[in-house]
């Protein structure tokens, strides 16, 4: 927890490169007319208001469980990415409607060769962030950082399609070719956004962990068959870089409650050095009974009181 309670100096190297970028981009497009550095400016603008998002969601998840929140803070960022997926259409609703005026009413492209530059040192400073930011968030499992990566990715191919449409039309001389451009950069923004709303959404709805842990999990539960023990309702869900697994074991009703205490300490030991970051729940039930092996669903299947034996 202390690693991830830091987790926000990422999201202030983010902020730092969205400032930065901005003033670059920015300066760009005022020397040169193309709309479709400012395009890019206005990717730049969004990505300094997801950086700040991701700064208060990276505080907020890092925070330490408490009597309202007993699961802990993690799902916060899932709020931090799917906002910054709407900033992200946003932003490519902004762009298409300055590159539609711009196709309307063409106007030539001054200074290519400054305006190309000053976009390139840009694009390295959003390059050289988004691998600092990819690293972390797949070590963190983080989906804001990674959203933030994602998003600065973007932009890198932003300014690189935008610069070689600059370049193209100095070099043709059709000067509806940079708003072609900036429209194409648009779209392909809108893929990207709606790509981190819908896996900030998935996360919401508490969607299982990936089929790899799951498979590692039931070969786990599978080396303890040997013994007479079963196992059911395996479920997995996962909340920001936090997952929670949890299954039923079903051992022989003549066990001591010792015996089958010893034996779930074991398995969910051996899980969690398994599946990192993971929380595990295991509820012990007697084989012989029939309402075992009915107890399958989030509520039982039948809720019928079974008489005592």
């Amino acid at each position: 927890m202390k690693d991830r309670a830091l987790l926000h100096r990422y999201a202030i190297v983010s902020i730092l490169a969205a400032l930065a970028t901005i003033g670059l981009k920015g300066y760009a497009y005022f020397i040169t007319g193309s709309v479709g550095l400012l395009s890019d400016a206005f990717e730049s603008l969004v990505n300094l208001a997801a950086g700040f998002v991701a700064l208060i969601a990276l505080t907020a998840a890092a925070r330490p469980e408490d009597d309202d929140h007993r699961y802990g803070h993690s799902k916060a960022e899932y709020f931090s990415s799917g906002f910054e997926g709407a900033l992200i259409m946003l932003a490519a609703a902004s762009i298409l409607y300055a590159a539609v005026g711009r196709l309307i009413t063409p106007r030539p492209i001054e200074q290519v060769a400054l305006g190309v530059g000053i976009s390139v040192i840009a694009s390295t400073i959003n390059l050289l962030v988004a691998q600092i930011l990819f690293r972390a968030g797949r070590r963190h499992r983080s989906i804001t950082l990674e959203a933030d990566a994602h998003h600065l990715m973007t932009d890198v191919w932003t300014s690189v399609a935008v610069i070689v449409g600059i370049w193209a039309t100095a070099r043709t001389g059709w000067q509806r070719l940079d708003p072609i451009v900036a429209i194409a950069v648009a779209l392909n923004i809108v893929r990207a956004g709606m790509g981190i709303l819908r896996r900030s959404l998935m996360g919401l709805l508490d969607t299982a962990i990936p089929d790899e842990l799951q498979r590692k999990i039931v070969d786990i539960l599978a080396r303890h068959t040997a013994s007479g023990v079963r196992f059911h309702a395996l479920r997995t869900r996962q909340a920001g870089a936090r997952l929670f697994v949890d299954f039923h074991v079903l051992v022989p009703g003549d066990w001591s409650v010792q015996r089958g205490h010893d034996l779930l300490e074991k398995i969910e030991e051996e899980v969690r050095a398994t599946v990192p970051n993971c929380s595990v729940f295991t509820h012990l039930e007697p084989i012989e009974d029939p309402v075992s092996f009915a107890d399958v669903r989030l509520e039982r299947a039948d809720e019928t009181p079974h008489p005592p034996t």
